[in-house]
């Protein structure tokens, strides 16, 4: 069985740990999931930002990239890249 001195001073450093695990570790993780789910749920037409600043619009989805309109360039980023969307599509998405 554990000495209340050695308990005593393990206290801290369990302490130390869930301060962390709430405040740092566990928001992280949320985050992650919503921007993971917004890059899945990313459809035609979208505005999107990429992580580098980029503004564009999706011109097409595949499975790991997808090619944003810039202009009149067609640009292609991994999935991963897509920081935020600006603007969701219109139902019907002109060219």
């Amino acid at each position: 069985m554990l000495h209340m001195e050695t308990l005593v001073a393990l206290l801290p450093m369990i302490l130390i740990f869930v301060v962390f695990y709430f405040l740092l570790i566990r928001p992280q993780t949320k985050r992650q999931k919503e921007v993971q789910s917004m890059q899945n749920a990313l459809e035609r037409g979208d505005s999107v930002v990429t992580i580098g600043g980029l503004h564009g619009v999706v011109h097409q989805i595949e499975d790991t990239h997808v090619v944003l309109k810039c202009d009149q360039s067609l640009l292609r980023f991994n999935r991963s890249a897509v920081a935020e969307v600006v603007k969701k599509a219109n139902a019907s998405f002109e060219e």
